[in-house]
């Protein structure tokens, strides 16, 4: 072996000397790095969770949590006829537990601990649920990481000033804004068809699906000349990156966001309108 090699240096060596001058503010360091990204020092992903880090630091809880009206939660009060299909359509792992109200959120309940109900009877439901944290609005995405660490909690209810529920945030919802989109059980595989049929009127959509094989799976005739992708069509729609949960209909389809970051759409619901006709 060349003993020259191990005198080259290693990826540390030369990302330090790179930045050997120091930053005087935010601006400046982030030019710095995408230099270090532009000289083959750090690559794309190490550069993308790097702002996603920088990012969080300077983030509330408000601008990522899901809304209080796109929340999905069980009322303890329904009978377990009612909350089990329910529980499976939404295929969340844990669900606020409300007491008749939304703003009266009595704990979290977590899908797995719903097996009782068909093993066992007399289930108290109040009984299974875990304690819920509530945090502001205003809380900082980093601090929030850092309580959700410490306690080895999964999921937060955030409230507004006046003590009501706002929204819902998770772990991964924060992590999300520094990585990317976080994959879990009920996501469908990568490898999988863009478009899978859910029933006789509504597919899901993966948003990077390439809007020519759309138009041939649905029968649609989207232009492709300003948009490359279904995620395209629907962010301009909106005239923004939309939120998990919302809704907008597009010459005869409705396209429902089932997952989506601050950054990008990932999957999207898409459902033919009755009697729509479609361009």
């Amino acid at each position: 072996m060349d003993d020259s090699s191990s005198n080259r240096p290693g990826l540390i060596e030369r990302l330090t000397s790179w930045l050997s001058r120091e930053p005087d503010n935010r601006e400046e360091l982030l030019e710095l790095l995408h230099g270090a990204y532009e000289k083959n020092l750090l690559d794309a992903d190490a550069l993308s969770m790097i702002e996603g880090v920088m990012q969080v630091s300077e983030m509330q809880v408000r601008e990522i949590m899901i809304p209080r009206a796109q929340l999905d939660v069980v009322d303890i009060n329904e009978s377990p006829e009612k909350i089990l299909p329910y529980v499976i359509e939404a295929a969340h792992s844990r669900f606020p537990a409300v007491d008749g109200e939304r703003d009266n959120v009595v704990g979290i309940l977590l899908a797995k601990d719903l097996l009782r109900l068909c093993t066992e009877e007399d289930v108290n439901l109040r009984d299974q649920l875990r304690p819920a944290v509530f945090i502001p609005e205003s809380k900082r995405l980093n601090v929030l990481l850092r309580e959700f660490r410490a306690s080895r909690n999964h999921i937060a209810i955030v409230v507004d000033e006046y003590g009501g529920v706002a929204g819902l945030v998770t772990i991964e919802d924060v992590l999300e804004q520094i990585v990317g989109d976080i994959e879990d059980e009920f996501d469908y595989d990568e490898d999988e068809d863009n478009i899978l049929k859910l029933d006789s009127s509504a597919f899901r959509v993966k948003a990077q699906t390439e809007i020519g094989d759309f138009n041939l799976a649905m029968g649609t005739s989207f232009a492709d000349d300003e948009f490359d992708t279904v995620g395209g069509l629907v962010t301009h729609a909106f005239g923004r990156v939309p939120k998990r949960g919302e809704a907008v209909e597009i010459n005869g389809l409705r396209f429902q966001v089932l997952r989506a970051d601050s950054r990008r759409m990932h999957s999207l619901r898409v459902e033919r309108l009755p009697q729509a006709s479609l361009l």
